[in-house]
């Protein structure tokens, strides 16, 4: 099955990457009216993983992750339609000549087949087909069980809308077998797939890392942190936690952490309690002096919760913050609130992660908001692929020479 989805996409990406800028658009408009046009196909198939979400008792943050509704798919096809409208990351050739008269192209080109391992959001499904057809990748991709339904109809929808306006079927494909073999299998086909790239949790993103011989960008866990710093604004600090812990604590740029100066600890802590009235806290020695909450661990600081939960640690300055955010982190997104300069530079500079924020929520790192369009992925690497992950990243270069005989 696998062999011959890499055969298909294979051929596909051929043919797809020597199209122009104004065929990959209108093959995104055909992609985003269909989504509309077949949107009740797609919500049955989504009932179906709904119901045996439920089932399995899958919590309310993951379900609400998995929903599919008329409006959400209207977004969906939205966010293709805007990725439309961005720059043609295959363009902008680089050239320069020689003294010995070669005349050298940097020339941007697709990986050609690219693959995601991803989890239960069927977004993912579409963003992830537009990115690739706008940049001339062929994709598979493989969904996790919550979601195979629901993936399964939006790949058919897409893949059909592609062949209708002329291009090959292989372009958009989803793996529809869910089983770990199949991942693990998936992750070894170097040669056949030019790129991995895996969206998810920590144990998925780590099993790709170790196992993979196909070339990976790794998009690492969310494990961010929001620091109150002992100049912070309290009306800005409370909106910013409340924002980046509540508002959907089920994705990877959610907070986590919340770090609070000693110094305003005693003010800001019952204030914070008081706010995130559903969210389960836990706290460590000296947050459990100020407020009646649960004993955090070691092991909470390093977890992300996807879930209605944060641990809260009190520190003495901005160093001991930056140092407890840097051991525990993933490399996410990290702020600061402050009215220091100082302080604020401090945190940008030395905080180890993709995304640093100042009096911002930390729920901004996201493709759509830093005006990439629909994102592949976080990458939480150094690599050439940091961030949110858009059209420049889903594409690698090749030089062509010109010459007229010249020997070395």
């Amino acid at each position: 099955m696998l062999e011959s989805m890499c055969i298909s996409a294979r051929a596909a990406s051929t043919v797809l990457g020597a199209t122009d800028t104004e065929t990959r658009n209108n093959a995104l408009l055909a992609m985003a009216e269909a989504l509309v046009a077949r949107a009740d196909e797609i919500i049955s198939a989504n009932g179906s993983d709904i119901a045996r979400a439920k089932e399995n008792n899958m919590s309310a943050s993951m379900l609400d992750r998995l929903t599919l509704t008329k409006e959400r798919i209207i977004a969906i096809s939205e966010s293709v339609k805007k990725v439309i409208a961005l720059p043609d990351p295959l363009d902008g050739d680089e050239k320069w000549v020689r003294p010995n008269g070669l005349e050298i192209t940097k020339k941007r080109v697709p990986f050609g087949v690219i693959a995601i391992i991803y989890e239960a959001r069927p977004n993912v499904t579409a963003d992830a087909a537009a990115l690739c057809v706008k940049s001339g990748n062929a994709v598979i991709l493989r969904g996790g069980k919550e979601a195979i339904d629901s993936n399964l109809a939006i790949a058919r929808v897409l893949s059909d809308a592609l062949c209708n306006i002329g291009l090959p079927n292989g372009c958009v494909a989803v793996v529809p077998d869910t089983s770990r073999e199949t991942a693990s299998k998936l992750m070894k086909m170097k040669g056949k797939i030019d790129l991995l790239i895996p969206r998810g949790g920590k144990s998925l993103i780590r099993s790709v890392v170790e196992n993979a011989t196909v070339p990976v960008i790794e998009t690492g866990a969310g494990n961010c942190h929001v620091f109150f710093d002992e100049s912070a604004d309290l009306e800005i600090a409370l909106n910013v936690i409340d924002n980046a812990k509540r508002q959907r604590p089920s994705v990877c740029n959610a907070a986590e952490t919340l770090v609070v100066h000693e110094n305003i600890a005693k003010a800001v802590l019952p204030l914070v309690k008081e706010r995130l009235d559903n969210v389960i806290l836990r706290g460590d020695e000296k947050t459990r002096e100020i407020i009646d909450v649960n004993e955090a661990t070691e092991e909470d600081f390093y977890t992300e919760y996807n879930d209605y939960i944060l641990a809260i640690k009190v520190v003495s300055d901005v160093k001991e913050a930056v140092d407890h955010i840097n051991l525990h982190g993933t490399g996410h997104s990290e702020a600061i609130i402050t009215n220091n300069n100082e302080n604020a530079q401090y945190f940008c500079n030395v905080i180890d992660a993709a995304a640093v924020y100042v009096n911002a929520s930390t729920r901004f790192t996201d493709g759509e908001e830093f005006g990439f369009g629909a994102e592949i992925g976080i990458s939480t690497q150094k690599m050439h692929a940091r961030g949110p992950m858009g059209l420049p990243e889903m594409t690698t270069y090749k030089y062509v020479i010109n010459g007229n005989g010249q020997i070395r």
